[in-house]
Formats: structure tokens, sequence, C-alpha cells
């Protein structure tokens, strides 16, 4: 049975642990699909608006504002119209009871799940000083960190409860806030908002103004704003009709408005917008990107992918770009901004789309505040990434074309090979990195090229690898003969230590003794040559593995 809502004499009987603090920033038009909620939750809104969304009701997020989430929400988080950033705190709440502490269930606010604090800056820097990871930092900053947490916690309790007055005050304001959600369309006064919060109208201006951080008036133009945004993007409504449904009564005052808020009018608004496209990347992002790119930055190992398209990045990584195979491939000439990315040097290339080929949160926040970007996973099946390239960088025929014409020489391919491999024939890919430690390639790499329907299957431990879309796996050396295959491909680094390894490995009795290497079905390529799974490579490898194959007796 949940707990009751918390009493005031009971907070002394409660223990709050911090477990995770990060600034988050979500581009205009980013949405999450709904995330199930582990830990209690708090949200402060820094900049921006947005909907915060449950299972049957949602919430309106505004900047200078709190959000208390409870384990067992389904969350989503919607921005449509402007940038948001935010502090997500994650914690535990634990209640001392004589059994000893067992885990608090009940709601922290027993009728709502939002605050205004003021000042909000005294949040925010506390906040600021949260963020980080706790296990890179001293148990003594450590413990500090849980100070701080609970001074900020101490804040949001002494603004829930000060003095009837002030709480009254509070609550009023609130209201009004509210009711200016709910009726936006309508008009509006001071004189009107102050009356319905029941407060002195020569005081409800300044005490607005402290809890939310700007006039009332203001508050009702940027809402007013952020809904005919809405509008723009969502329907061909003429621009006297959207200032009508937001608010404003005169179409004029409308774009001057919109114009001061955005720095564009309506209608150079809804242009842009009109260039762009809204995509779901790899990692969820919902994202406006430009119909047809110019400056694109692509941070990914599959930068033949983009040549096959016919699309040169301006920049990229030289460490993706290392492959002998592309050496000579002109649209890889670009600036080089790093592993990892330095965004001083992307910044400075002026892209107007960034494909960055990683599911690391903080690096896509980063990239984010630059240009429009979105996640591509580049182990996903060529057919996939290309179709997905071709729809983000306005190049669908051209991808289209590019594939039909590589199947037709893949078919043709392995209808060569018959002769050489026999139909249901296995194939294994091995490569030692990173010192002596050995990996299996799945769907990366050379393996992507293996494995098809009229050519190699996966050896049976592998498959489990490749249906789990994983584009490798460490194994033991002991346990090499189990994923060894009718064919084996031994991979060798340009790290002297591991290509070492790999030599020792074929040198020894383990090697020796399997199948494959016995009838002489064992190859030895160099890994910065072959081992790559994009486009370009992948269509050059037509031409090299009939000979390589065919060449072993």
């Amino acid at each position: 049975m949940e707990q009751p809502g918390l009493e005031r004499l009971a907070l002394d009987s409660l223990l709050f642990r911090l477990k995770q603090a990060n600034l988050m920033e979500y581009n205009a038009g980013w949405h999450n699909d709904p995330i199930e909620i582990q830990d209690r939750v708090l949200l402060l809104v820094l900049e921006g608006s947005g909907d915060l969304r449950r299972t049957q009701w949602k919430t309106r997020l505004c900047s200078g504002r709190v959000y208390w989430l409870n384990p067992g929400n389904a969350v989503q988080i919607v921005n449509e119209c402007e940038n948001l950033r935010l502090y997500l705190l994650r914690f535990d709440v634990f209640h001392i009871g004589e059994a000893g502490p067992a885990a608090y269930r009940g709601n922290l606010l027993p009728d709502r799940h939002e605050s205004v604090v003021h000042p909000f800056s005294r949040l925010t820097e506390l906040a600021d000083q949260l963020t980080g990871n706790p296990t890179d930092i001293r148990a003594t900053e450590s413990f500090r960190r849980q100070v701080r947490f609970q001074e900020l916690l101490s804040a949001l309790f002494e603004e829930e409860w000060r003095d009837d007055d002030a709480l009254s005050a509070t609550q009023a304001v609130e209201s009004t806030v509210s009711y200016m959600q709910s009726h936006y369309m309508h008009t509006i006064t001071v004189k009107q908002l102050a009356q319905l919060g029941n407060i002195p109208q020569w005081q409800y201006s300044s005490l607005f103004q402290e809890r939310m951080g700007m006039k009332p008036l203001d508050y009702l133009t940027e809402l007013r704003i952020g809904r005919a945004k809405e509008w723009l993007l969502q329907s061909d409504v003429p621009l006297r009709e959207i200032a009508r449904r937001v608010g404003f009564t005169d179409e004029y005052y409308f774009n001057r408005r919109f114009r001061h808020t955005t720095g564009m009018t309506p209608r150079q608004y809804s242009v842009s917008m009109s260039r762009k496209i809204r995509i779901k990347d790899w990692t969820g992002h919902e994202v406006y990107i430009p119909r047809k790119p110019e400056r694109v930055i692509y941070h990914g190992e599959s930068l033949g992918d983009l040549c096959a398209l016919g699309i040169r990045a301006v920049g990229g990584s030289a460490f993706f770009a290392n492959s002998s195979l592309l050496e000579h491939e002109p649209q890889l000439e670009m600036q080089d901004i790093g592993m990892p990315i330095n965004p001083g040097k992307a910044e400075a290339l002026k892209p107007d789309l960034i494909i960055l080929a990683s599911a690391d949160e903080d690096q896509y926040r980063a990239l984010s505040r630059i240009a429009p970007t979105v996640t591509l996973n580049t182990h996903a099946p060529l057919e996939h990434r290309l179709l997905t390239l071709g729809q983000w960088l306005g190049r669908q025929r051209e991808a289209e074309l590019w594939l039909a014409a590589y199947h037709e020489r893949v078919s043709a391919m392995w209808r060569k090979l018959h002769a050489v491999i026999d139909a249901g024939d296995t194939a294994s890919v091995f490569i030692y990195e990173h010192g002596r430690r050995l990996f299996v390639m799945g769907t990366a790499g050379l393996s992507s090229s293996l494995y098809h329907p009229s050519g190699f299957q996966a050896a049976s431990r592998i498959r489990e690898i490749v249906e789990a879309a994983r584009g490798f796996a460490e194994i033991s050396p002991a346990s090499l003969p189990d994923y060894a295959g009718d064919h084996i491909f031994m991979l060798l680094s340009s790290n002297e230590t591991s290509r070492q390894a790999a030599e020792d490995m074929m040198g020894s009795d383990l090697w020796r003794k399997l199948p494959a290497v016995r009838a002489g079905r064992a190859y030895v390529m160099e890994a910065d040559l072959w081992n790559h799974g994009d486009a370009l490579s992948r269509q050059k490898l037509l031409q090299n593995l009939p000979r390589m194959l065919g060449n072993i007796s």
C-alpha cells in the first residue's frame, strides 16, 4: 500500500541520498519515447518550455520551476518549439523507523508535483555544483556533494512550508499561471489576474516576477508565441487566424511580437521550418534537420557510405579515414575534428548537420548546441544505413540505385565463388586488438560482407552475436575453437603487440588443430585494409575476395 503524503513533522524521519545529477539540453522539436522512472527525480527548468507527459495527463514545463517525479511513472518530455535546458537529479528517500531504514514511497508533496522557489538562482547554483560523475571524486567531496543536495531540498521544503500568508501568495501566483496556460487565447489583463489570485494589483506583478522571473504579460506573450509556433508547424492556417487563436487581436502586433521574440517574422519562421524535415535518429531524438544539408560533419567509421551517395563531408575524424582502400577518395578530404570530437573545431566549420556514430548523450548535447545533430548506428545493416542517410541528406534515389547495383554484383560474386566454397559453409573473423585481447567480429567490419544468404554463414556461436546486432565480442583465446567456422579469417592489427599476439596464436597447437586450418581454409588479412563495413570498402571487396579465396588451394 502506498504511504501517505509527507507531513511537516515527518521530515526529520527521512533520509535523502543523491544518486545522479546532470544538465540536460534538448533542441526544439525533440521528444523522447516514454521512459519508466525507476528513481525519484527532480527537474529544475533553466530555460525554455515544453510538456511533461505522463500516462493520462500532462504538465507544462516552465523555466524557473521545479518538478517532482515519483518512481513508477512513465514520463515523456516534449519541446516542440524552443530549446529546453534543465537539471535532472535522481535520488532515493528512506524512512527511519523502529525496524531501521526502509524505502519511502509516499509523495513528498501531498497535493501536487511542482514547486516555485524564490530566488530560483539559489537552486541552480547548488544544482550546478552537483553535476558530474560521483565515482570520479574523493570520499570527502562526495560527502560535501550530499550536503549540497540537502541544502537544495531544504530550500524547496522551506518554500513549501512558509507561513500561511507567504504560502497563499505563492499558490495564488501559480493559480494565475495555470489560468494563463489554459486561457491564453482570450483577452487577459494584469488586473484580471490579480483579482483571480485575490492579491492587490500593485503587489501581484512583483510577486509574479519574483516567482516566474518575468512580468505577467511578458510570460503571457511568450506562451502565446510558443503556441503560434505549433500552429505554424502543423497547419497552413492564415496568419490572422493563427494570431486570433493564440490571443492576438491585431495581426500586425502579433508579427511585431513574434519577431521580437524569435528574431524572424512568422512567415520567415514558417518558410525556414518548411525547408526542414523531422526525423527520429538511432537513439530516439526527434530533430528538425535541413531537407538538403550542404555542410555535413560525419563522425563515424562508415565514411564510405557518404562516398557512395556522392556526399563530401566538411569535417570528420582522421581516425576513421585511415583505410588504405579509401585513401585516394577525394570525397574523404575533410577537416579533422578529432577523436573524441573537439567542439571548437566542429563549430568553426559552420555545419548545418552533424551525424554522430555514438550513443554518448553528453557528446550529443555538446554538438547539438552547434547544429542539428543526429545519431547513426554504423553497425546496422548496409541497406538500413544507406536508406537512412539517403533520407537525411536528400539522396534517396541515389541510395536506392547504388544498393540495386551493389546487390546485383554481390550475387554475381557469390555465384563465382561457388567453385571454391560449398553451400552452407560457415566463416569466422578474428582479430587481436587493445594489446593481447581477442575479438570475434559480428555485424561490423569484414564479417558484414562475408555473411550473405548466397555466401558464408556465421558459425553457430557467432550467430548469437549477429542476431543481437553486436558489432563484435571479446572472447578468451582458449574458446577460439568454439567460434571457429569452416573458413577462418585472421585480421592482423597495426598495433605491434596485438599483431604479435595474433602471430603467436597462429603458431600454437590450438590453431594448427582447427579443422579450417588443417583444410587450408585459414586466411590472413591486414585489418587496416579489409576490416571495414562501409559501402565503398564493401564494393572494393567484391573485386578482391574471389581472387583471395581462389588463390588458396
